[in-house]
């Protein structure tokens, strides 16, 4: 059997994070992390299998928040359900309002700002389809030092304002997808990933905007 390639992902030191503020739960200030977490200078490629379970590092992951406006004004968010053939088994069988996944080697050599938007991208790519256009805001970061994937891992949140709700899986393993409104993402909050909880309560408390 040949052997798996092994994937090279964009982390910074946890030292990095600590000194631009460590923080546990969501932050709106953009501006006071971005330009020193994706700053080359300080950002490196690390093998992923060797980064999972070190919290020395934080790798950095793109975390895309589909909405879509009904003609009442009313806010709608793409969920679904990470089935189990999801290659991260610490997250199966969870609900999720994210999309996203690592940055890697392949999204540019530089491990930058360019890098990490050719990274979003792909794996928007990779996941879904999205019928029609739409615009991305980057909106805040997540962090949760309260379990083993957060520990390792820094959310980077954007919410991406779709002209109309036309999503679809392009992965078997994201299962019973929907536009939902927040009302109802809420009234099932316990079913969703730990980041996806934080996302939904900054959404709640007028936090993303």
């Amino acid at each position: 059997m040949a052997a798996i390639p092994q994937e090279d992902v964009l982390v910074v030191p946890r030292t990095l994070f600590e000194k631009a503020g460590a923080f546990q739960g969501f932050c709106g200030d953009t501006a006071a992390y971005l330009p020193l977490l994706l700053d080359p200078r300080q950002t490196s490629w690390r093998p992923r299998a060797s980064v999972e379970e070190d919290p020395s590092f934080k790798q950095l992951i793109p975390y895309c928040l589909l909405a879509w406006r009904a003609e009442d004004g009313t806010p709608r968010y793409f969920a679904y359900t990470r089935g189990g053939g999801q290659s991260e088994a610490r997250l199966r069988a969870r609900r999720s309002v994210g999309i996203g996944g690592h940055i890697a080697s392949c999204d540019g050599e530089h491990g930058d700002d360019t890098s990490y938007e050719a990274g979003m991208r792909r794996e928007l790519a990779e996941e879904i389809e999205i019928g029609g256009g739409w615009q991305s805001r980057c909106v805040g970061l997540i962090n949760d030092d309260s379990n083993p994937v957060g520990s390792v891992h820094l959310g980077i949140v954007h919410i991406l304002e779709l002209e109309r709700p036309e999503v679809a899986p392009r992965e078997s393993e994201l299962v019973d997808c929907g536009f939902e409104t927040l009302d109802a993402l809420l009234a099932a909050r316990e079913k969703f990933e730990t980041w996806s909880q934080i996302t939904l309560d900054a959404l709640r408390s007028g936090l993303l905007v």
